[in-house]
């Protein structure tokens, strides 16, 4: 009972992270098609983009979530949302590039204040079983919109013109703003809880994995920055694959949507199935599906190669996040500042991922590949030292 009055008391806030999901992700992704098709980008010009958007990332991650811990989360998400609207205002008033390009660094500091907040306010007063079922559900909620966004949003492009990522979102923001003030002020009102003896818990599954929480938090922390690296290099390539394969803006949004649902997929699994948590085998395997998606999916010469890249590169990304998150959440108490650091790591790889990719393009320019081959040398490095620590710390 308890935690179903939890999961009613929340309503309110995966709504608001439903609006944010669709918002962000309609600006978000379809951004590169704007820069694309209105500034004449090609993969070294949104490889650029997406480096300098990961690092506005790492940056603003890392202090929204600390700004929230000290000011609180109702002030850091209403400071986001104001300065993401007023960013999308400006980008719709002027065209020229450089403008466009401070909107979204404006744009993307803005919204990183608001998701760390969300985390901790989604998961404050819960803790164990409970916990991880509203970060199942978070996690959910948010992919779902988030695939729905892109799924859709390529046919808003085209239909309502490039424009429509500089007004829609806005619109969904001020919906964000008013289910933030009902939430509030049903906090404020609501009167102080009953304190009712603690349930006993069941032993974590760390103790039979053999290593403590705090390293599958570290090692965690450690693989997601590296799902960010192909996610985000992938994202800022698919306009000029997609012109490659001679796909429309529309038809590149349904059928590049796979691995978004296939990271939606993973989500609902991990969310449901608990014998993943503390683990180290599935944060391998996803790894290693993350390394052969990344690969099948940006080599691809045709759509049944692409769509089976997309399946691989969807489950391992979800199951790389939902890691980073649940044990950002499951470990310590500081949950702001710790999923402020979930996201500055996802940051962190969104700068390093397209970084090398465009510095390759930049050197081999006549390497049309140059960007794929770098980023996966990059992954596979990763991969050696994630395996090395393990073995490392089980010595």
């Amino acid at each position: 009972m308890e935690e179903i009055h939890g999961l009613r008391k929340r309503s309110q806030l995966f709504v608001f992270e439903a609006l944010g999901s669709l918002a962000c992700g309609f600006y978000g992704n379809y951004v590169f098609f704007l820069f694309r098709d209105r500034h004449g980008f090609g993969n070294l010009g949104n490889l650029g983009v997406a480096a300098l958007m990961g690092l506005v990332i790492a940056v603003a991650s890392w202090q929204g979530g600390r700004f929230a811990q000290r000011r609180g989360c109702f002030r850091a998400m209403n400071v986001g949302l104001i300065g993401m609207i007023l960013a999308l205002g400006v980008g719709a008033c002027f065209e020229p590039l450089p403008v466009q390009l401070l909107v979204m660094v404006v744009w993307a500091a803005s919204q990183f204040m608001v998701w760390p907040a969300l985390e901790a306010l989604v998961t404050e007063g819960v803790s164990g079983s409970a916990r991880a079922n509203i970060v199942g559900i978070y996690s959910v909620v948010w992919a779902a919109c988030s695939a729905l966004s892109y799924f859709f949003g390529g046919g808003l492009f085209e239909r309502l013109g490039a424009s429509s990522i500089f007004w829609l979102p806005p619109v969904l923001h001020l919906l964000q703003i008013a289910v933030l003030w009902g939430y509030s002020r049903n906090e404020a009102e609501a009167p102080p809880a009953i304190p009712t003896a603690p349930l006993p818990q069941a032993s974590p599954p760390a103790s039979r994995s053999g290593c403590d929480p705090k390293s599958f938090q570290r090692m965690a922390w450690f693989a997601n920055p590296f799902a960010c690296v192909a996610a985000f290099t992938l994202l800022a390539m698919i306009p000029e694959l997609a012109r490659k394969l001679g796909l429309s803006v529309t038809v590149a949004g349904v059928f590049c949507s796979i691995w978004f649902f296939a990271r939606l997929a993973a989500f609902v699994i991990m969310w449901r199935w608990p014998g993943w948590h503390y683990r180290f085998r599935w944060l391998l395997v996803g790894y290693i599906l993350l390394l052969m998606g990344f690969v099948l999916v940006l080599t691809s010469g045709g759509l049944w190669q692409l769509a089976m890249g997309q399946v691989a590169f969807g489950l391992a990304v979800g199951s790389l996040y939902y890691a980073s998150l649940f044990y950002s959440m499951d470990v310590g108490e500081a949950r702001a500042e710790q999923g402020g650091i979930h996201e500055a790591m996802m940051g962190a790889g969104n700068l390093v991922g397209p970084g090398i990719g465009a510095m390759s393009l930049l050197i081999a320019p006549q390497l049309p590949n140059a960007g794929v081959w770098s980023v996966s040398g990059l992954l596979g490095v990763g991969l050696m030292v994630l395996v090395g620590n393990r073995l490392k710390r089980r010595m």
